[in-house]
């Protein structure tokens, strides 16, 4: 059975669409949100209402890799708890894609609470210098501002991990602060070493962004994920 890196090679793509990047991170044990992929306005409904209220509505295709800079906004629509919520988001995204000229579908998943944790960037990239490395560091809005990162070369151990994890200068982030609980750091470390064992299996895998990853008291799940393949096949 072929997986969505050899359906990507097959279709001539250099990029994984974010379903497929979540499939291959929930197939290696990192916990993604419940999600549906889906080619109308009924069918997203449907499957809101099967994943369960709230829940958020992204572009899905190839040809869109920075989804909330795409079609004017359209790209991602978040909290969305009602049926018309969601029938209207997922008919502006397919009529910008429309517009475009490009063929997407839509994503729907069930919504986090990034109220509930700390978002973290868990990466990795293949280089001919080095070899398969991978980062870890503060996610979301934090990634470009504060550059908080941490590396290490793959495949890595988890000693290895929650030591990238702990040399962070925003680490005190993690283990609780002004009432928030600490985040689980194993956990959090499971992700780092899934994506550098990802890297070490796949020689095809360029690179791997998973960002943000919400690392919360009760474990680290996946919100989003790209991944690019190297230009050999």
């Amino acid at each position: 059975m072929s997986g969505p890196i050899e359906t990507a090679r097959d279709e001539g793509r250099r990029s994984l669409t974010e379903a497929e990047a979540k499939k291959l991170l929930d197939d290696a044990g990192v916990e993604v949100p419940a999600f549906r992929e889906v080619d109308t306005e009924d069918e997203a409904v449907v499957a809101a209402e099967s994943i369960g209220y709230p829940v958020v509505a992204k572009v899905a295709s190839p040809e869109v890799q920075h989804k909330s800079e795409w079609g004017d906004g359209a790209g991602v629509a978040l909290g969305l708890d009602s049926a018309e919520a969601v029938r209207e988001a997922a008919a502006k995204i397919l009529d910008r894609a429309a517009e475009a000229a490009i063929e997407a579908s839509v994503l729907v998943e069930a919504a986090a609470d990034v109220d509930a944790g700390t978002e973290v960037i868990v990466g990795g990239v293949r280089k001919r210098s080095f070899g398969p490395t991978v980062l870890v560091g503060l996610g979301g809005v934090f990634t470009e501002v504060l550059e908080d990162v941490s590396h290490r070369l793959a495949p890595v151990d988890r000693d290895e991990a929650r030591a990238a994890i702990d040399e962070l200068a925003g680490a005190q982030l993690l283990a609780g602060y002004r009432g928030h609980p600490a985040a689980d750091l194993d956990a959090l470390a499971g992700v780092v070493v899934t994506v550098g064992d990802l890297l070490e299996a796949h020689d095809g895998v360029a690179e791997i962004d998973v960002n943000p990853v919400l690392a919360t008291e009760d474990g680290a799940v996946a919100l989003d994920a790209l991944v690019l393949l190297t230009e050999d096949a």
